[in-house]
């Protein structure tokens, strides 16, 4: 019989970004200096079996206690779901507090959720800023910030942005990068670029010669969901595909997206390689071997800094300040004048060198794990 004294933490993950983040946590909470019980909750934001493999194997992430199976729908829909869902798993859990990690839906429902229930929230990368509330991810940033009880930031600015908004120091904690724990663990483990194109009939322009290639990302509704942007944005990316061949794992919803635009034959080229969503090995692999990264995703913009890649940003702005000031991340929007003259500065100049910020050494989850051991009753 587990000793009901020991202090329980529901973590909980639900999309794609969130998995990075949760598997060096509950490895560092097991082998915690205090005992800790962790039970995961996996809300289903983002699942398919395919991706449980690619993610939940490959991190080593253990198997989820509860999978609620929410679901995709419309933010409202889907927060709404995973909200009433997540309330029965409090009721019969009755933990000491509940841990959620980064800026997905799953992340402000089920804080609310135990926010109103008097459960304390502990917030993983709390605190990070783009000051564009028209992206939903910044509202659910701010309001899980205001909700929790003990935030865990991964760069000194972070602080500073919940200090303005009314957040006590106190309840800050800087702790480092979580996601840079899991790339430090996984990058020599990382899938070989070969490997990863071997299905590809010819992959020969992506691996020979001395030009290299640069991998593309590409889905925040923003870029994706007006076709205006999304025509530049191909547009201007097949031409860089003639100095540089693109690999560009493409996300389903930005593939249908395409479609519904017209805008397929702007990719049919074969300098631009198209593969399905990958698993993180896989990614990690091509990522590590880039020449440079063309990317609108934050998390990218992290891994790259740490890989010492070259990144190009594809927003108007960041969340992630750091990886601009301190490592190799340029912010080009979707100009295509801004964008050819960042990408041609890497390949004339190398980009920027950047250097990995303070704290992103591998260790933050055992950091947040010392300091649970602390803060829990």
């Amino acid at each position: 019989m587990k000793n009901s004294r020991v202090p329980k933490i529901v973590c909980v993950v639900g999309a794609r970004p969130n998995f990075m983040k949760i598997a060096p946590i509950m490895e560092a909470l097991v082998s915690a200096p205090r005992a800790l019980r962790a039970h995961l909750v996996h809300t289903g934001q983002h699942y398919d079996a395919a991706m449980k493999h690619q993610f939940f194997t490959q991190l080593g992430i253990p198997h989820p206690d509860i999978d609620l199976g929410v679901g995709s729908g419309s933010h409202a829909v889907q927060t709404a779901e995973i909200m009433h869902r997540f309330e029965p798993v409090l009721d019969a859990e009755r933990p000491q507090a509940v841990l959620v990690v980064g800026d997905v839906n799953s992340t402000i429902a089920c804080a609310l959720v135990a926010s109103k229930k008097g459960v304390p929230v502990i917030h993983v990368e709390a605190g990070l800023r783009s000051y564009d509330r028209a992206m939903p991810e910044e509202i659910n940033r701010v309001l899980t910030d205001q909700i929790s009880d003990l935030l865990f930031i991964t760069e000194r600015s972070a602080r500073d942005n919940l200090l303005r908004e009314g957040v006590a120091d106190e309840r800050i904690r800087f702790a480092g990068n979580v996601m840079i724990d899991t790339l430090m663990r996984h990058v020599k483990q990382a899938t070989p670029a070969e490997q990863t194109l071997a299905a590809v009939t010819d992959s020969a322009p992506f691996l020979a010669g001395s030009t290299g290639f640069g991998v593309l990302t590409l889905h925040r509704p923003s870029n994706v969901d007006d076709p205006v942007v999304l025509g530049r944005l191909l547009t201007v990316l097949r031409e860089i595909s003639e100095d540089l061949p693109l690999i560009f794992p493409i996300h389903p919803r930005t593939e249908a997206r395409i479609a519904q635009a017209g805008l397929a034959g702007l990719l049919d080229t074969p300098r631009i390689q198209r593969l399905p969503p990958l698993g993180y090995l896989e990614m990690l692999g091509l990522m590590s071997r880039a020449r440079l990264v063309l990317t609108d995703s934050g998390g990218i913009q992290e891994e790259t800094t740490a890989l010492g890649v070259p990144c190009i940003t594809l927003r108007e702005n960041t969340e992630r300040p750091i990886t601009v000031e301190q490592g190799t991340n340029t912010i080009a929007g979707t100009d295509a004048v801004k964008i050819m003259a960042a990408v041609s500065d890497v390949l004339k100049n190398g980009g920027k060198a950047g250097r990995v910020p303070e704290l992103w050494d591998g260790r933050a989850a055992q950091r947040i794990a010392a300091a649970l051991c602390e803060w829990l009753p």
